[in-house]
């Protein structure tokens, strides 16, 4: 029940030792616990990624079953981020509902032009709202931490259009405070990489299709296999451009490496295969974009 949940952030004993918790990131911690505890109740747009599954573990501890987790099931998301999302929240016993999300079957999502985020995002906010309806929840929030404030990231103006709260960036909380609060509390996600969609990996003007998306979670998923953590393999039709972890890279860097990941990609669907020098880059995508649209920062719909 709701009244009995600790609403005060301690971190686990097994945790706490190797965490450095700044009081700073403790105050904020505090002031994210009272925004909830106001809110009352709250729908959480939940991926499974670090930042959402924190504010999601947060609500829940602080609102109980006043909150339900909610995930988008789509061809976007990559089925092992699927199954990681529905383990973090049976392991706390957090209500999670999925609901399935038709992006794909809109042409203004699937066409894939800097604005891909907005829609996908609308849709997802929409579907939200209807549950809300069934459900009885007026407020919903999702991940946004503050540094996603200085990105670009079509997604926040669908936040703001549908009055969607971002408690994390409310509070001032970053990406690094809040794998801290994780890892103090002993999320084992706490050091996840970051792993948005399938379709940030299509570069801008290639139609996004159901075949693309399996192209490349099957890619990725195959390099996983390899040996890598953090990578991406960028669609650019016939060829994948895979970015690897820097501090991975050298691993990549053998003929045997080369050609297996080669052979993987080409299992997937590729024609070619080319490792990126510089390197994973989060939103690389994003490179080619002018610096009129970057500056924008997703708040103008005319792009």
């Amino acid at each position: 029940m709701a009244a009995e949940v600790q609403t005060q952030f301690e971190p686990r004993e097994e945790a706490a030792g190797a965490t450095a918790v700044q009081p700073e990131t403790r105050l904020k911690m505090q002031a994210l616990e009272a925004r909830l505890k106001e809110l009352g109740s709250l729908m959480v747009a939940y991926s499974g990624g670090v930042d959402s599954a924190f504010l999601a573990a947060t609500a829940h501890r602080v609102l109980g079953n006043r909150m339900l987790a909610v995930l988008a099931d789509s061809a976007s998301l990559a089925r092992r981020d699927m199954e990681q999302a529905k383990a973090f929240a049976n392991s706390l016993g957090m209500p999670l509902h999925i609901v399935q999300t038709e992006e794909l079957d809109q042409p203004d999502y699937a066409r894939n032009d800097a604005n891909r985020c907005f829609h996908c995002k609308t849709e997802l906010f929409s579907s939200m709202k209807k549950l809300g309806a069934e459900k009885r929840f007026t407020l919903i929030a999702y991940g946004m931490n503050a540094d996603d404030t200085r990105d670009y990231r079509p997604g926040q103006r669908a936040a703001e259009q549908n009055e969607v709260l971002a408690p994390l960036a409310e509070v001032g909380l970053t990406k690094l405070e809040v794998r801290a609060l994780s890892k103090a509390a002993g999320y084992p996600l706490w050091d996840r990489p970051a792993a948005p969609c399938l379709s940030s990996r299509v570069e801008y003007g290639r139609t996004v299709t159901r075949e693309v998306l399996a192209q490349i979670e099957q890619g990725e998923e195959a390099l996983r296999q390899l040996g890598f953590r953090e990578l991406r393999v960028r669609h650019h039709g016939e060829l994948a451009r895979v970015e690897i972890a820097r501090s991975e890279l050298s691993k990549a860097l053998s003929i045997e490496m080369l050609d297996a990941i080669t052979a993987a990609l080409k299992k997937a669907g590729f024609k070619y295969a080319t490792l990126d020098c510089s390197g994973f880059h989060s939103g690389s995508m994003n490179f080619i974009l002018s610096a009129d649209v970057l500056a924008r920062r997703g708040a103008d719909p005319a792009v």
